[in-house]
C-alpha cells in the first residue's frame, strides 16, 4: 500500500481499486493526536552498530520471524548476559524462543536463573501478533542493557523476554491486517496457524504454543508476568493502558497479595515513568455501550481463559499491557518500552517484597474461590476520563448515525464505571477424583502442575456428585465451534452418594499452592472449567430407551401404587400446561423415576470430597 503512493496519483487509484477494491483504512483512522515526548531520545540512530530492524525503518515496520532471530542471535552471541533459548515448538514447527537476561555468570540457562535468587520478570509479545509492539521494544530494551548502561537494571532482578509467542501467526503478516490499527506497516495474525486464541487458551490448554508456555511459567517461576498487547475500541486519549486483577482493592481475587503488591509498588513506578516520557497512562478499560464514552465505561478482572485470570489463579503476579491502536506505532513502542524497564527495575527494588506477596498467595487456603467473572456488573461508581472529541453523522452506506473523532482530547468528567464481580463463588472441597477413563483431563491437570496421587486400586468412597440441569451451548460460544470446541453452560444439581473409582483413577487434594487452579478447572460451574470448554460432552448423550408401550403401563401402575408420586405428577401437570400437554415428556417423567434410567445420563464423574 504505502509503495503505491510513490507512483503518480492515478495510476496509484487505480491499483489500489484492484488491489482492496475500497479506500486504504490508513487513510481513514481518526486523526491522530499530536505527540512528542522524552521517551522519543531512546531511538537509536541510523548509524548505530546495534539499531533494531524496526528502528531501522524509523518505527513504521515490524521485522519478520526469520529477520527478529536473526538479530537475536547476533546480540546473544555478543554478551555473556545474554542467552537464546528454545522452550516449545508451534503448531507448524517454529521454535518458541525467550532471551535469558541475567548478570553473574555466563550464557545463563533458565535453572541458573532460577537458582540465584533473583525475582524475574517475564515479559510475553506477541500473543496476538497483529499487536507486535512489545517484541520491538523489548528489542531496544535488550539492545540497551547489553550495550547502552543499562546492565544495573540486572543487578537485582532478571529478565525474560518472549519476543514471539504466536510465532506461526507472526509470519501470516500482511499489510491488509488490523485496518483499525495505526501501524506498524505489517503485522501479523491474531490466532495461531490452527485458528486458535493463545489468550482464551490458558485452562483448556489445546495449543502446543499454551503447552508450552505453561511449563515454561512452571520452570521459570517468574516473580511478575507481563502480556503485551495492542487494544482496538473507540479513540481515547491515553496511549498506554493496562490492567491486573484485584485494581486498587475491588474485587480481589485468588492473589490479593500480588494485588495489593501491584497497587503499592508496581503502578506507581510505572506511571511515572511514562508520563516522564511523555506518555499517558491509564487503567485498561471497555466502553459500556461499545460506541462513546457517554454510558460509562467497564473494567474488572478477567476470567481464568486470559492471561491475568490464569496467573491469579496460579499467584503469578500477572499485568494485561494494552497500548492504543489508534495511537502510532512509534509512540506505542516507546511507551512499551518504559512500561518494561520501569516493571524490571521495580522487580529489582522490591522484589523482597514481591516474593513474599507470592509466598502468602500460594499458602492461603481461602474458602471461596471466584469465578465467572462478570461484564460490568459490580458497584457504580463515577471516573473522570480523557476522551477524544467526535461528532456524529448519518452515513449513506450504513444509513444510521456513525461516529467521526476529531483529533482533540476532551474529559469527560464524572463518567459511571463499574468493576465486575464473580457470578460464582465456589466452596473449596478437600479433593476431586477424577475417574481414570478421562486421561485428557488427567493429562490437562499434569500440565498445569496440579499435584495428585495415582490409585493403585479400586476405591470406592462417599463423595458429592453433580448432575447436569438443562445444559445447553454457551450463548455468543457454544452454537458453533468456539476456539475449536463447543462450550455449554448449565446448572447443577449436587447430591452425595459412594463412587467408585477404579485403579489409575486419581485424587486431587486443594491442599496445594494451585488449589484454586484445580477447584476452576475441575468444578463444573466454573465457566472455565474442563467441562464447560467440551471436556466431557459424552455425558450429554443417551445411549438406551424406554419404548413408550412399556412405559405407559408401567406409569399408570406407579400411580396407582404411590399416593405420593402421584400428587407430584399432578401437581407437575397444573403447574406447567407445556409439560401438561407433551405426551412424550409426561412418559419421560416417570421413567426417570424407574430403576431402568440410565443413573450416569447427564452425571459429571468428577467426585467432589467435602
Amino acid at each position: 500500500m504505502r509503495y503505491l503512493r510513490l507512483l503518480c496519483p492515478c495510476l496509484a487509484l487505480i491499483l489500489l481499486s484492484f488491489a482492496r477494491g475500497a479506500a486504504d483504512p490508513q487513510d481513514l483512522l481518526p486523526p491522530a493526536l499530536p505527540w512528542h515526548g522524552a521517551s522519543e531520545a531512546l531511538i537509536a540512530k541510523p548509524d548505530h552498530p546495534w539499531i533494531t530492524p524496526s528502528e531501522a525503518t524509523g518505527l513504521t515496520d515490524s521485522p519478520d520471524y526469520d529477520e527478529t532471530m536473526a538479530w537475536l542471535r547476533k546480540l546473544c552471541a555478543a554478551t555473556p548476559m545474554f542467552n537464546l533459548v528454545e522452550f516449545g515448538r508451534t503448531a507448524q514447527g517454529r521454535p518458541l524462543v525467550v532471551v535469558v537476561a541475567s548478570k553473574g555468570g555466563t550464557k545463563p540457562a533458565i535453572s541458573a536463573v532460577v537458582a540465584n535468587g533473583k525475582p524475574t520478570l517475564l515479559a510475553q509479545a506477541g500473543i496476538h501478533p497483529g499487536e507486535i509492539d512489545g517484541k520491538d521494544a523489548g528489542l531496544m530494551l535488550l539492545r540497551d542493557i547489553a550495550f547502552g548502561g543499562k546492565a544495573a537494571l540486572l543487578e537485582r532482578a532478571n529478565f525474560l523476554l518472549v519476543p514471539i509467542f504466536n510465532a506461526d501467526g507472526h509470519e501470516r503478516r500482511s499489510e491488509w491486517n488490523r485496518p483499525n490499527q495505526r501501524g506498524p506497516i505489517h503485522q501479523g495474525w491474531r490466532t495461531t496457524a490452527q485458528n486458535l486464541n493463545l489468550n482464551r487458551d490458558y485452562m483448556k490448554a489445546d495449543a502446543p504454543e499454551t503447552q508450552a508456555m505453561i511449563r515454561f511459567l512452571q520452570g521459570a517461576n517468574p516473580a511478575l508476568y507481563l502480556d503485551l498487547h495492542v487494544t482496538d475500541g473507540l479513540d481515547h486519549g491515553y496511549d498506554i493502558t493496562y490492567d491486573y486483577q484485584g485494581w486498587d482493592g475491588t474485587r480481589p481475587g485468588s492473589s490479593p497479595h500480588n494485588s495489593a503488591w501491584l497497587d503499592r509498588f508496581f503502578r506507581p513506578a510505572v506511571d511515572a515513568a511514562l508520563k516522564q516520557g511523555g506518555h499517558i497512562p491509564g487503567r485498561y478499560f471497555d466502553p459500556a455501550n461499545d460506541r462513546d464514552l457517554t454510558g460509562g465505561i467497564v473494567s474488572g478482572n478477567a476470567d481464568a481463559r486470559f492471561s491475568t485470570g490464569y496467573g491469579d489463579l496460579a499467584h503469578i503476579p500477572t499485568v494485561l499491557l494494552e497500548t492504543h491502536s489508534l495511537k502510532p506505532f512509534r509512540q506505542r513502542v516507546l511507551g512499551t518500552y518504559l512500561f518494561i524497564e520501569a516493571a524490571l527495575r521495580t522487580v529489582g527494588e522490591h522484589g523482597t517484597e514481591l516474593q513474599a506477596a507470592i509466598a502468602a498467595d500460594r499458602n492461603a487456603r481461602p474458602e471461596k474461590i471466584p469465578t465467572n467473572w462478570g461484564f460490568g456488573d459490580g458497584e457504580a461508581k463515577t471516573v473522570d476520563v480523557l476522551g477524544v472529541a467526535s461528532e456524529e453523522y448519518v452515513s449513506p452506506a450504513s444509513g444510521v448515525k456513525e461516529i467521526r473523532w476529531l483529533g482533540r482530547t476532551q474529559l469527560y468528567p464524572g463518567l459511571t464505571t463499574r468493576d465486575n464481580k464473580p457470578g460464582v463463588l465456589l466452596t473449596r472441597p478437600k479433593a476431586y477424583w477424577v475417574p481414570v477413563h478421562k486421561p485428557e483431563v488427567i493429562a490437562r491437570l499434569r500440565l498445569h502442575g496440579v499435584q495428585f496421587e495415582t490409585l493403585d486400586k479400586p476405591r470406592t468412597v462417599s463423595v458429592e456428585m453433580c448432575r447436569l440441569v438443562d445444559p445447553k451451548p454457551r450463548p455468543g460460544e457454544g452454537a458453533h465451534p468456539f476456539e475449536a470446541r463447543h462450550t455449554l453452560m448449565t446448572g447443577v444439581h449436587r447430591f452425595t452418594r459412594d463412587e467408585t473409582f477404579p485403579a489409575g483413577s486419581i485424587r486431587v487434594p486443594t491442599d496445594q499452592p494451585l488449589g484454586d487452579l484445580d477447584a476452576v478447572l475441575l468444578d463444573p460451574e466454573a465457566k472455565d472449567s474442563l467441562l464447560q470448554w467440551g471436556f466431557f460432552s459424552e455425558i450429554l448423550q443417551r445411549t438406551e430407551y424406554i419404548e413408550g408401550y412399556v412405559i405407559a403401563p408401567m406409569a399408570e401402575k406407579m400411580l396407582a401404587d404411590d399416593p405420593k408420586l402421584k400428587a407430584e405428577f399432578e401437581a407437575k401437570l397444573a403447574a406447567d400446561e407445556k409439560f401438561a400437554k407433551d405426551p412424550t415428556a409426561r412418559l419421560q417423567w416417570f421413567y426417570q423415576r424407574t430403576p431402568f434410567y440410565d443413573d450416569r445420563y447427564l452425571l459429571y464423574p468428577v467426585g467432589i470430597e467435602r
